[in-house]
Formats: structure tokens, sequence, C-alpha cells
């Protein structure tokens, strides 16, 4: 099997590509600067459509794992938005399956745990772009898996949420997510790949904690608590019980992990 992820040198995509490789499949990873570790690198900004097309129609894969995004800086619409614009259209256009990743902070923390059918309500910018960009992905391409996920952790080299413990200073005590080690959900994405679900799926693991149980766990060395400033959603935790039902990756909670 092709398969082609995007955001390949990032986080979770070089987790995908690593697994991916692992697994006999012909990897495609495309990077916009970051390198691609694993599988035949492609340079490929999401956001060039006509750059995106004539990867997807050269190159042929027939299942594409959009990860690539940007979380901060004035990029970061235009990367999620147009980036998520330009895959789902060429992906349905060259007969791939789309696994499209999305984010827990779709949601706006009054009303947790979020199923599936839950209607997205987005505090944050970063939360509007990535409900956008699944609206956008329903509609150009229908039969595509919309992966819902939280915070990542658990590579061997630091990953950014390692790094934040390790910083020390102040944790949200009011903010709560769903923690999933990230060469779990790679599994998962991967299985998904070969599965016939679409539309909205949340993928977490199942344990739901503060930001500040979090940095314990991870080792902060007598972390302090505050309250989560105005304009961040607080309780966020998803309810993955379809994928546990449908997965054979189980996602373990993060205080099985770390403890």
């Amino acid at each position: 099997m092709k398969i082609l992820v995007t955001g390949g040198g990032g986080y979770l995509g070089s987790e995908v590509c690593r697994l991916a490789v692992q697994r006999g499949f012909e990897v495609l990873a495309t990077r916009l600067s970051t390198p691609a570790p694993h599988g035949r690198s492609l340079r490929l900004d999401v956001r060039d459509e006509a750059a995106v097309g004539r990867v997807f129609m050269r190159h042929g894969p027939q299942v594409v794992v959009h990860t690539a995004y940007r979380q901060t800086g004035p990029e970061m619409e235009s990367a999620i938005v147009r980036g998520s614009h330009a895959v789902a259209l060429h992906a349905h256009r060259c007969g791939a399956r789309l696994v499209h990743l999305s984010s827990d902070l779709v949601f706006d923390g009054e009303a947790a745990p979020y199923r599936e059918e839950d209607e997205p309500r987005p505090v944050s910018a970063y939360g509007a772009a990535k409900a956008r960009a699944e609206e956008l992905v329903r509609e150009l391409h229908p039969e595509a898996v919309l992966v819902r996920t939280s915070v990542l952790y658990g590579k061997p080299e630091p990953g950014p949420q390692e790094r934040l413990a390790a910083s020390g200073g102040s944790f949200y005590t009011d903010e709560i997510r769903c923690p999933t080690v990230v060469s779990e959900l790679a599994e998962a994405l991967l299985e998904l790949a070969t599965l016939d679900v679409r539309g909205p799926l949340h993928v977490a693991a199942p344990d739901a904690v503060s930001r500040l149980e979090l940095a314990r766990l991870l080792g902060a060395v007598d972390p302090a608590g505050a309250p989560a400033p105005p304009g961040r959603p607080r309780d966020v935790s998803l309810d993955s019980s379809r994928a546990e039902e449908l997965l054979r990756t189980r996602l373990r909670g993060v205080r099985e992990v770390l403890k």
C-alpha cells in the first residue's frame, strides 16, 4: 500500500511514517521545513493547491494521512484551513482514502465528555481553524475519517509535553485533556487507513486529567497550579468509546503509562 503522510517531519507525522515503513508500506512523507526522517521525503506546502494536486497525481497514493498544521503564529489559519482544503480536494480526486487529524479544541469545554455527534463550538483561534477544516473536509471528501484527538506525548526524545513539564512554572488546574501516547495514536491511524469509517471519530486515551496532573505524571518537580486564563476551553475530554469498539489498537490512559 502506498501511503502519503503530510507533516512527515512533525511529532505525529514522523511516527506514522516510522510505523508504516516498519509494516512494509511505500511511504511518501511530505514536509515544509522540518526534515522527514522516515519514508521518501517530498517538499510540499499544503497551502499550495496546485502543488498538492501535482504531487497527488504524480504519486497516486492509496491512503493520505493529513497531520500537517501550525498551532500558533500568523500562518496558523492558512496552514490548517487552506492546507486541509487542498489535501481533501486532491485526495478525493485521486481516489485516496483520507485520514484527517483534528482536535479536541473544536469544543468549548462546557459539556464534556464530548461525543462525535456533539456540535463543535471552538473558543480559540486554533480550535476555530480546526473546526472550519473539518467542515471543508466533510464537504470535499465525504468518505474521509476525521480523527479528533488530544495532547500527545511519549516519544523516547522529549516532546512538547515533556519539555513543558521540565520547564517548571505554573500549570492549569482546570484545563482537562485526554493525553495520548503518540505511537499508539499512530498505530490507530494506520488501522483506520484500512477501515470503512467516515466522519468524526474520537481517538484519545481514556484518562481525563488536568494540565497540572499531566505535568506531575511527566516528572515536573513541585509544579505550581493556577486556573486557566479566559479564552481557553476548560474540560474538552473526549468520549472515545466508539473507537474502542472499532479498533484493535488499545490506547492506554496516562496514569497506566506513567505510573
